[in-house]
């Protein structure tokens, strides 16, 4: 398995590929509101391959200097369960820190919140709907190992 991170249109596309297939079609989030204003043409994505096949991926974005914002983490689903979206979120909160980010805050759908609570992040609002799903935000402090 190859990781690789930047906002070249090959990554782009494997992204929005695996995202097609996760959240449009897995889903049923409508694909104009799947893509949005944040998908430009400079915004970095991890994607993470199994050869040639975009098998994971995270929408990098910071929404301050100090805060990253992962969004649009998705794993192929024949790929889930393997530890996958703990390393998605290892790169990217890596790379935050080296760009001297403190916190990271986060949408999570309800049925993904064990997930992120797995990897250190906490509830810090009700329960809302986001795209038609139910969701909270979460936090992290961001810390050096």
């Amino acid at each position: 398995m190859e990781k690789i991170f930047n906002a070249s249109p090959f990554v782009q596309a494997a992204a929005f590929y695996l995202r097609y297939h996760v959240f449009v079609l897995e889903q049923s989030i409508p694909p104009t509101l799947e893509f949005d204003r944040l998908d430009t043409s400079d915004r970095a994505y991890l994607v993470i391959f199994d050869g040639t096949v975009p098998i994971a991926t995270v929408r990098y974005q910071t929404t301050e200097k100090t805060c990253l914002n992962p969004d649009r983490l998705c794993v192929h689903p024949d790929y889930r369960n393997l530890g996958l979206g703990t390393d998605l979120l290892r790169v990217i909160e890596k790379r935050a820190l080296d760009e001297n980010c403190t916190t990271s805050k986060l949408s999570a759908e309800t049925t993904a919140q064990a997930f992120y609570e797995k990897n250190g992040y906490s509830v810090i609002s009700a329960i809302f709907e986001e795209d038609g799903i139910p969701c909270v935000e979460m936090k992290k402090d961001l810390v050096s190992k």
